[in-house]
């Protein structure tokens, strides 16, 4: 899947997207406030995203002020304060801080939090945002399987250890290396966000020689000759899996039920958005990304039959069975609904 321009102007691009210092003093900011940050009032709704085409709901959310919407259907006049943070770790921080109402990552850091609150806060997943596959790249030509990497490689992710890709990372080493070896590579794990690793790995900079991301990273690496893909987490997971989940506490849900339902409604609408109108969604995913990426490149990913949108949680059980395998979680869950709340029980997920 290829992208006009030179690998320098790709570069160019994302580094548009790269606010690590920025970012992180956000985090800091948030984390000093949250004693004085009151908590949330019916009609109103804090909400954090990542980067990636993995948010696009939320994304066209904001774009079209849905959620503003369905809330004056329900009789409340919603304000949505948005949140950009980098990594599950730093999301499940705030949400618990109280500095955010809702968190959105991968599917370990729901587990996660889920698990860590379990009788107390009570973190439960609202919807899944998307299918995606998660590629592993490598600029060493050296590595073509996960025995290849060396302590000289650096691989890069979000959250190192606790993120949906450090656990898909794990879950491909047990595989390929072995019973009890699923935390071999956490070694040589760095935390980057996906615009700095990606920026690091096609530039050559900082030591990074691999990086476990998503769309629409993963692409943008494969187009440079150097990179090529070590596995994808559909082939880990034995097929389509969600990728990006959406979160809150419980005491949000039962203190403003017309807010969260407002939301709920309004996220569902943003599926069948994307899901009827690409070019709608691209022209979302552009406005609130504020980068540099060819639309038409945009358009190519949504068209990908691997990259589904949808509520509805795929293959979550396998990232449980393993994280409570290894420890890494206390609880098992018996399905699915016991770490999704109520509202999405009548689908047929997993």
């Amino acid at each position: 899947m290829g992208q006009p321009g030179s690998p320098g102007r790709r570069v160019a691009a994302i580094a548009k997207w790269v606010a690590g210092p920025v970012m992180a003093a956000a985090i800091g900011l948030l984390m000093a406030t949250a004693v004085a940050t009151p908590a949330a009032a019916e009609g109103r709704i804090r909400i954090a995203e990542q980067y990636g085409l993995g948010y696009l709901p939320l994304h066209v959310l904001r774009q079209n002020q849905l959620i503003e919407k369905h809330g004056k259907a329900l009789g409340v006049d919603v304000t949505v304060e948005w949140v950009q943070l980098s990594g599950g770790a730093a999301m499940n921080d705030a949400l618990l801080s109280g500095s955010i109402d809702l968190g959105s990552a991968g599917v370990g850091p729901l587990l996660t939090i889920w698990d860590r609150t379990k009788g107390n806060a009570d973190v439960k997943a609202i919807a899944s945002l998307n299918d995606m596959p998660l590629f592993l790249t490598t600029s060493n030509p050296k590595v073509t399987t996960l025995k290849d990497f060396t302590d000289a490689d650096k691989i890069a992710l979000p959250a190192p250890k606790v993120g949906v890709q450090a656990r898909v990372l794990q879950m491909a080493a047990e595989k390929e290396l072995g019973a009890g070896r699923f935390d071999a590579l956490d070694k040589l794990t760095v935390a980057l966000p996906h615009p700095d690793a990606t920026a690091a790995l096609l530039s050559g900079s900082g030591g990074i020689t691999a990086h476990l991301s998503g769309p629409p990273f993963q692409y943008q690496q494969l187009d440079d000759p150097k990179i090529h893909r070590v596995f994808s987490s559909y082939d880990v997971l034995g097929g389509p899996h969600s990728f990006n989940l959406i979160w809150s506490k419980q005491s949000f849900r039962d203190g403003n039920p017309k807010t969260y339902r407002a939301f709920l409604d309004a996220l569902k609408e943003a599926m069948d958005y994307i899901n009827s109108n690409h070019e709608g969604a691209a022209d979302a995913y552009l406005a609130q990304n504020k980068g540099s990426l060819d639309r038409a490149y945009v358009l190519r990913l949504l068209q990908d039959p691997d990259i589904r949108f949808t509520v509805t949680p795929n293959r979550t059980e396998a990232f449980a069975d393993f994280m409570y395998k290894v420890g890494a979680i206390r609880n098992k869950p018996a399905s699915w609904k016991d770490y999704f709340f109520d509202d999405l029980h009548g689908e047929t997920g997993s």
